[in-house]
């Protein structure tokens, strides 16, 4: 096939499309990727795959991204992965690779990539702990509850306490046709059996002693919506066969009342429990379970996505400035720290640290001993360069406090409490353009 062919194919597609040879540089790109890349095309060709998209000097697999490169070097199949690209003016965006193994003239094994952009994050109102992070696991996670949004059946979100499980239920509504509805969410743990129906399916005026009025339940009031159970999985047995009535008729009565009452009610549930061996011995139903896990996702604990600390941190403190008016930073030392800890309360846990830290801090920056209450749970090391690259983690760090502050070094040499000089080294050491 010779090149002419090959770029007047490409360059039918709609989505950005590049071929890549085996050393990662780009022998093709459509004029698609090229907008989206900001750059003609002479400016792409020859450069690496990883330098136009990812703005880095090496290639995704070497910072514990899954890279589609090696898998269709190494298989030959197709293979799909979630990234975070880079456009031209450095804004980041959520793209989903489809990647395919496809031979030139001489047989020579390439690449092809189709890249297509997710859909903007919404703000949710909660810009402090949003489901922020590129690393793959988060990825995967934020793709299947835009996928979930998509239906109207019920999702089960699993994960460890403080992975933000009801912030991912507000993201499947807010992604969802329900979106301009009611999105109301409860702790089943914090219910008593008395107070399950009342709350659920509401009551009528005189229904239990002191009872003065009528009160919708929470079906009624997200009628048209989505209604988040939290915890589901301690709720008693009792309570669960009545939950399931009214998930497969839609049909309920106030407490008290005899009216029947039709709802459209769309129910996002959450645990932290094992829903299936609660099932295995009898302390869940198994048609309840079956009924909330049509659409099952486990949301990732921070643990299990390390690199997206710095980000998850850096917004924190944002977030803590905008509230206090101070201008409150990490030191290197104390980056690092937290990249060492394990989180058992994950988001949760790492936000309550950096509140504590900031208000006891003299000054305007926190370092590792305002940090270090738990030291127990740090690991022994760091991660090794092949499960997590410190230094390209630095570099992220750098490169995003340049993009914000417009390149000037001497304010990101404060926010990092380094000398300007230092950080000039860290970028020449780093190849961080700009």
């Amino acid at each position: 096939m010779s090149a002419t062919l090959t770029q007047s194919l490409i360059d039918i597609r709609e989505e950005p499309f590049v071929l890549i040879d085996a050393d990662y540089r780009i022998v093709a790109a459509n004029a698609a990727y090229c907008s989206a890349y900001g750059a003609e095309e002479k400016e792409i060709i020859g450069r690496r795959c990883h330098e136009v998209s990812h703005h880095r000097a090496s290639p995704c697999h070497l910072h514990k991204e899954d890279c589609p490169h090696q898998q269709v070097f190494k298989t030959g199949q197709t293979h799909e992965v979630f990234h975070t690209h880079y456009d031209h003016q450095g804004h980041a965006e959520q793209v989903r690779i489809l990647g395919y193994a496809i031979a030139d003239a001489e047989g020579r094994l390439l690449l092809g990539e189709s890249i297509r952009r997710a859909p903007d994050q919404p703000d949710l109102n909660c810009q402090e702990i949003r489901l922020i992070g590129r690393s793959p696991a988060l990825l995967r996670a934020v793709d299947n509850l835009r996928q979930a949004a998509r239906s109207t059946i019920g999702v089960l979100l699993l994960g460890e306490s403080g992975v933000g499980k009801e912030l991912a239920a507000h993201f499947v509504h807010e992604e969802s046709a329900r979106a301009d509805r009611a999105f109301l969410a409860i702790d089943c743990a914090s219910l008593s059996e008395s107070l399950f129906e009342s709350e659920f399916f509401g009551h009528e005026r005189g229904s239990f002693t002191g009872c003065i009025g009528r009160k919708k339940g929470l079906f009624e009031t997200a009628d048209g919506g989505t209604l988040f159970l939290d915890e589901i999985g301690e709720l008693p047995l009792s309570m669960q066969a009545k939950l399931l009535r009214v998930l497969e008729t839609g049909e309920f009565r106030r407490l008290g009342g005899r009216a029947t009452i039709r709802a459209d009610v769309r129910v996002v549930a959450a645990t932290n429990r094992d829903l299936p061996a609660m099932v295995a011995r009898g302390a869940f139903r198994e048609d309840l379970y079956y009924r909330l896990a049509c659409i099952t996702i486990r949301l990732p604990s921070l643990r299990d996505r390390r690199s997206d600390v710095p980000a998850l941190a850096e917004a924190l403190v944002a977030r803590i400035n905008r509230a206090t008016g101070k201008n409150m930073c990490l030191t290197g030392d104390a980056l690092e720290w937290l990249m060492r800890y394990d989180f058992p309360g994950n988001v949760r846990e790492l936000r309550n640290m950096l509140e504590r830290a900031a208000a006891l801090a003299p000054g305007d920056t926190i370092d590792t001993g305002l940090l270090d209450t738990a030291p127990a749970r740090l690991n022994a090391s760091p991660p090794s360069r092949a499960a997590l690259s410190m230094n390209a983690v630095e570099a992220d760090y750098i490169r995003r406090l340049l993009r914000e502050h417009d390149g000037n070094r001497r304010k990101v040499a404060q926010i990092l409490d380094m000398s300007e000089r230092t950080v000039y080294r860290k970028i020449r050491r780093y190849n961080i353009e700009g």
